[in-house]
């Protein structure tokens, strides 16, 4: 967005998440699956995921990753470079402040934690994904199961 003109002043948060969303409905229409890596901290976005899923009648499931050690997530906050042209990394101080706004989880979820070995995270991910589990939308016009 910065790139296309957007001023740096301007909130680009909730048009970041307008964007993904116009993105993956574009690809659910086309039969694919989709993964949104986002933060999800408010209620808003989450409500935003499950209305795309009951649009497109797809299955939602969310993930979560956390990090249980705060010495471990602060170092590798810290040595995190991903050079990302205009993009700012985030400082402690600003995880620390959105973590004190995080709207908490009330929908099922998989919790994984970061500090476990990724092949394992990864495996338990894919698992979860595969399973008939989530939450489940079905348009009116399907006669049939959801998916």
């Amino acid at each position: 967005m910065w790139r296309a003109g957007i001023d740096r002043d301007q909130p680009t948060g909730l048009a970041a998440y307008v964007v993904v969303e116009a993105l993956a409905s574009d690809v659910l229409a086309l039969g694919q699956t989709v993964i949104v890596d986002a933060v999800n901290d408010a209620h808003e976005a989450r409500e935003q995921w499950r209305g795309l899923a009951r649009r497109r009648s797809v299955a939602l499931r969310y993930i979560e990753v956390i990090c249980s050690d705060r010495v471990l997530h602060r170092r590798r906050l810290d040595g995190r470079q991903r050079d990302i042209d205009g993009f700012v990394e985030p400082t402690w101080a600003s995880v620390e402040a959105r973590r004190a706004n995080f709207y908490a989880w009330c929908e099922d979820r998989l919790v994984l934690d970061s500090i476990a070995p990724l092949t394992g995270n990864v495996q338990i991910a894919m698992a979860y994904l595969r399973a008939d589990r989530g939450i489940h939308y079905r348009s009116p016009r399907n006669d049939v199961g959801s998916r």
